[in-house]
């Protein structure tokens, strides 16, 4: 199953054509895997869902730039933390969160989904996210910045007293040994 309300990426943005990410995962499991999107899954289809293996969950932000971008609350749209959630209790589920910039992770999406990548509105082309996903390449990297628990825990400064992040300046993931990378 595969459930998201931002497949285009920047696609909209520019005349550049790309790979969707949805295009880009029915080519990687080929046309002996079903592959189901909806945008918000139907209740009919989370009722069915013991004949799904897995679920991807893409949720985010359409792409910005200056003002456009303004969000005081950074939650994430389109009621995305809801749909992740709401797959997630019936289905294993992989979320992936485009964004710009660290968004409230609300506590049900983190202990309900099985793994969280942050993609970073990526641009326009979703077969490089396919290829980490599906083990073609390996997932690799840290995190620049802190993820805040709360909005009001913004500016969240590594070096300040009340350090208390979600995930620290500098986290990340290095599937080649399968560790956790460690913060700056």
């Amino acid at each position: 199953m595969f459930a998201g309300n931002l497949i285009g990426m920047s696609l909209f943005w520019s005349e550049n054509a790309g790979t969707t990410l949805l295009d880009a995962i029915k080519a990687a499991v080929g046309d002996k895997t079903e592959v189901i999107y909806e945008k918000s899954p139907s209740e009919e289809t989370l009722a069915s869902s013991e004949g799904f293996s897995y679920a991807i969950v893409a949720v985010g932000e359409e792409p910005y730039a200056e003002t456009m971008g303004d969000n005081s609350e950074l939650i994430i749209p389109f009621n995305g933390s809801d749909i992740a959630t709401a797959v997630a209790e019936k289905i294993p589920t992989l979320m992936i969160l485009f964004s710009g910039r660290p968004m409230v992770l609300e506590p049900p999406v983190l202990e309900k989904t099985e793994a969280l990548v942050a993609a970073w509105l990526p641009g326009s082309e979703g077969q490089g996210m396919a290829d980490v996903i599906f083990g073609d390449y390996d997932f690799q990297g840290k995190l620049p910045v802190s993820w805040f628990k709360r909005v009001d825990q913004l500016p969240l400064n590594a070096d300040a007293k009340l350090y208390d992040p979600l995930f620290p300046l500098g986290y990340g993931l290095n599937c080649n040994s399968g560790q956790t990378l460690n913060p700056v």
